[in-house]
Parts: C-alpha cells; sequence; structure tokens
C-alpha cells in the first residue's frame, strides 16, 4: 500500500489545483500565525531580562555580582548554568510538549491544538509576572514551553494545509514573520522597561507577552479547521465545504478526491512515528531533522537569546546595547518580508544558498574584529568597531531571516505525505527544540571559553549546511502539498532510490524497467531503488 504519495489512480495527478486567494483564508492565517508572536516574544524577552540588574539581582544574585567586579574575563561575566536554565528550560518543555501536541494535532485537529497552545501561554505569562522566586519563574517558563510545544506543531501544518499552493510559501512564512516581530516587540519593550525605576520593569517585560497570547487564544476560537483534518477525521462533507469555502470556487471536486485519498491512506496507518522510520519516509526525514539542527547551528538563537548581554560583554554598555538589539530585531522583521514576498518566485534553494554564502561571510568578519580588538580585559570597543560589529550582526540575521529562518518550519512542513505529516511536524518540533535548548544552555559558556572563536565554530556549520542544501535538497516551490511524492522525491538524484512503488513492492518481485513499462508500471517505479 502506498504510503508517500498517491496511488497510480489517484486523481489530479501532476494538476494544479484550482483555487482563489480568499479573505477567508489570509484572515486565518493572520490570526494562525500570531503563535509565532508569542514564540518570537519569549525568545526576545528573555536576553534583555537577563541584562537587567534588578532582575539579576533578584534570581540571580552571583551573577549580579560578577557583573559589577572586574574579572579575569570579560567574555564570562554572564557564564551561569542557573541564568542560562531560566531561558532553556522553555525549549525542554517544548521539547516534551510537543508529542502530546501531535497527538492533539491528529484526534482533535489543528484549530483546538493551537487553542490549547494559547491557555499554556495565558498561565505562564501570569507565573513569569508575579513570580516571588526562581522556583516560579522557572514553572512559568515551563508552561511557556509547553504552549511552544503545541504551537509550533499546529501552527506551520495549518498553514501549508490551508494556503493555496502558489501562495503556500508566504502565507506559511507569516508564522516565521510573526516570530521576528515578536522578537522586535520585546526588544523596544525591553528598552523601555530597563529604565523603569524601582525594579519592577522585568515584570511588566514578562507580563507584555500577554498581548500575544490572547491574541493567539482568540483566534483559535475564530478560525476554521484545516480541510485536511477534518477529512483525516472523518468530517467529509464538513471538509468539503470548508474547501469550497477557503478556495472560492465551486470546482474543488479534484483537490477534494485527492485529500479523501491521502486520508484514506492515512488511516491504514497504525503507527505514525513507526512508520516515519519505513525506507519510504526517510529522504523527508532527514530532510526535517537536518534543517532543524542546521537551523540551530548557523547561530542565530546565540544572538537572539543573548543579544543585549553580548553586546554588553563586547563593551557596548546597556543602553548601546539594547538599542544594538532593536537594530538588529527590525532588520530581521524586514528581511523575513524579503522570503514572503521571494521564495514562491526563487523557490527555496537559491535562498537558503545565498544566505549561506552571506551568513559564513559576516560571520568571519566578525571574529576577526573581537579576535583583534576585544580583549579579555577590555571594557569597551572602539565606536568605529562597534558599529562595524552591529553591521555585520545585521547582515548575518538579515541572511538568516530570509531563508534559513522560515524555511527551516516551511519545507518540514509542506514535504511530509498526510499519514505521518503530524508524528513528522511533531519530530520537527522536537529537534529543533532539542538543539535550541542545547544552544541556549552552553551559549554563555561557549562565549566565555571560545571567545570570538565561537563566532568561527558557527560559520563552519554554515559551510557545511550550504553545502547539504546543494546536493541533498530538492526544490518544492508551486508543488500542491500532496504531490511531493510524485513530484519532488522520485525525482531527486538520491532520494528517488528511496521512492518504490508501494502497490507493487507488495505484490511483485523486483523487474527490470523494460519488462515493467511492458507491463505498464511505470508510475513512479524506480528498480535501481531495489537493488
Amino acid at each position: 500500500m502506498a504510503g508517500g504519495g498517491l496511488s497510480a489512480s489517484a486523481p489530479a495527478a501532476g494538476v494544479e489545483f484550482e483555487a482563489k486567494i480568499t479573505p477567508i483564508v489570509i484572515i486565518s492565517c493572520i490570526m494562525a500565525a500570531t503563535g509565532g508572536l508569542m514564540f518570537g516574544y519569549d525568545v526576545g524577552v528573555s536576553g534583555g531580562v537577563t541584562s537587567m540588574p534588578d532582575f539579576l539581582k533578584k534570581f540571580f544574585p552571583v551573577v549580579y555580582r560578577k557583573t559589577q567586579e572586574d574579572l579575569d574575563s570579560n567574555y564570562c561575566k554572564y557564564d551561569n548554568q542557573g541564568l542560562q536554565l531560566f531561558t532553556s528550560s522553555l525549549y525542554l518543555a517544548g521539547l516534551t510538549a510537543t508529542f502530546f501536541a501531535s497527538y492533539t494535532t491528529r484526534v482533535l485537529g489543528r484549530r483546538l491544538t493551537m487553542l490549547i497552545a494559547g491557555i499554556f501561554f495565558i498561565v505562564g505569562v501570569v507565573l513569569n509576572a508575579g513570580a516571588q522566586d526562581l522556583a516560579m519563574l522557572i514553572i512559568g517558563r515551563i508552561l511557556l514551553g509547553c504552549g511552544v510545544g503545541f504551537a509550533n506543531q499546529a501552527v506551520p501544518l495549518f498553514l501549508s494545509e490551508i494556503a493555496p499552493t502558489r501562495i503556500r510559501g508566504g502565507l506559511n512564512i507569516l508564522f516565521q514573520l510573526n516570530v521576528t516581530i515578536g522578537i522586535l516587540f520585546a526588544n523596544l519593550v525591553n528598552y523601555g522597561t530597563a529604565k523603569i525605576k524601582g525594579g519592577w520593569g522585568w515584570r511588566l517585560s514578562l507580563g507584555l507577552a500577554g498581548i500575544p497570547a490572547l491574541l493567539l487564544t482568540i483566534g483559535a476560537l475564530f478560525v476554521v479547521d484545516t480541510p485536511n483534518s477534518l477529512i483525516e477525521r472523518g468530517r467529509l462533507e464538513q471538509g468539503k465545504a470548508v474547501l469550497r469555502k477557503i478556495r472560492g470556487t465551486d470546482n474543488i471536486e479534484p483537490e477534494y478526491l485527492e485529500l479523501v485519498e491521502a486520508s484514506r491512506i492515512a488511516k491504514e496507518v497504525k503507527h505514525p512515528f513507526r512508520n516515519l522510520l519505513k525506507r519510504r519516509n526517510r529522504p523527508q526525514l532527514i530532510i526535517a531533522v537536518a534543517l532543524q539542527i542546521f537551523q540551530q547551528f548557523t547561530g542565530i538563537n546565540a544572538i537572539m537569546f543573548y543579544a543585549p548581554v553580548l553586546f554588553d560583554t563586547l563593551g557596548f554598555g546597556s543602553d548601546a546595547s539594547l538599542y544594538s538589539t532593536v537594530i538588529t530585531g527590525a532588520v530581521n522583521v524586514v528581511s523575513t518580508m524579503v522570503s514572503i514576498y521571494s521564495v514562491d518566485k526563487l523557490g527555496r534553494r537559491v535562498l537558503l544558498l545565498e544566505a549561506g554564502i552571506q551568513m559564513f561571510l559576516s560571520q568571519i568578519v566578525m571574529a576577526i574584529i573581537l579576535g583583534i580588538k576585544v580583549t579579555d580585559n577590555s571594557n569597551d570597543l572602539h565606536s568605529a568597531y562597534a558599529i562595524a560589529v552591529v553591521i555585520m550582526i545585521c547582515t548575518f540575521i538579515s541572511a538568516f531571516a530570509w531563508s534559513w529562518g522560515p524555511l527551516g518550519w516551511l519545507i518540514p512542513s509542506e514535504t511530509f505525505p498526510l499519514e505521518t505529516r503530524s508524528a513528522g511536524q511533531s519530530v520537527t518540533v522536537c529537534v529543533n527544540l532539542l538543539f535550541t535548548f542545547v544552544i541556549a544552555q552552553a551559549f554563555l559558556s561557549m562565549l566565555c571559553h571560545l571567545k570570538y572563536g565561537i563566532f568561527i565554530f558557527f560559520s563552519g556549520w554554515v559551510l557545511i549546511m550550504s553545502f547539504f542544501v546543494l546536493f541533498l535538497l530538492p526544490e518544492t516551490k508551486n508543488i500542491p502539498i500532496e504531490e511531493m511524492t510524485e513530484r519532488v522525491w522520485k525525482r531527486h538524484w538520491l532520494w528517488k532510490r528511496f521512492m518504490d512503488d508501494y502497490d507493487y513492492e507488495d505484490v511483485l518481485p523486483p523487474i527490470n524497467d523494460i519488462e515493467a513499462k511492458k507491463n505498464g508500471h511505470t508510475n513512479g517505479f524506480d528498480p535501481a531503488s531495489q537493488l
């Protein structure tokens, strides 16, 4: 039985389905993508808060004392496992929550999973803003992490499934755009709250996360679930009605029949996680896992989490560091908009390869400047060099924001077949959060020990991932989401070896290509894959 795509009798193979860009799709995608706003705010706010003296004095007095003293190394002021745990606990919780989210996404639907995420976010925000001790603070972060796990599981799937094929990339990147807006919003908030007298500015920073949390919760109450999800759960007529509504046309039969066929195949898979490991699903799994690992090893979250701390470490001073962080946040937002415009025109591979060159060069330049001008005991970086560092960081962030940032989520969400899509997305989120946790927990210690060499470390990874894209990542632009197996994986020089024709592999012994054609068995069957 087919597992990676439709059988030979599947309708509309290779056909572009009729679809208008309807207001309900745009509004639903914008509301759903506020999950990214919450995720981005959490990423951005932690770095600013951990550089606030009042916050450190209350929860991390040891770190506070170190920031006030002359240390042997300027790079080691913030090296503290407890402080890193405040940031990283969110991602560890998200990693665990994503397995539960896979179940709710499949059984309850994408919309209800987003609602659960919103509720987790709201409770976590309340605990964080009102934290009286470190335990309360960490519990709040763990609940926020649960929200991240559920939101990152459901939102990219929702966006990929509801969007028309020709603008699927752009609409999916709304999630990442909201992540960048959330980071910028957090940077602006931190810049303002850091100046509040009385020691409660950090509470306001953490509490304002309630705004995107409420937006996601309210949005989840009003959006429609995706036709894919409704059909998958046996609500065929409701799925058909929603498909007609979101496509803005009555000519939906070809797409509807393809969704029903994909759902039929999906229902025969009793263990989606086990099915992920089967030969025919390995290409999608390898691509999804690799993209998440590589996304984190660009070094982006090291900069985003700890930008204020990083700039302060480099001698910018607290005001200058927060100001610089706001600049980088704005660059992040604008550059993500570039991706929305270009991803469905230029394609995924072009953006990833161009960005690889840009990120590699900017990190090498940063390492050279810091290696020459920032010594262990330096307390200041000359203004010209400080500006150069900010420019290089902005160059790096802009490249990431139109490539690895959004495409790391887009590509996995559009390549898994329906029967393994929720499980595949769960693995994607899990791997992302695992390596996000690793970087968040290790960065300040790495900065202390590697110093400027940390940028050389990350640039090496950028080089590796660029070669990975060049040779192993197929192009997926403008391919209907249920057509990926036939039109992408079966045509790739390497991955086609994994794409056996499953109907025939169950009933026929290996046959040569001439015999296959003679008997009419030509639906993507690749005898070489049997060798």
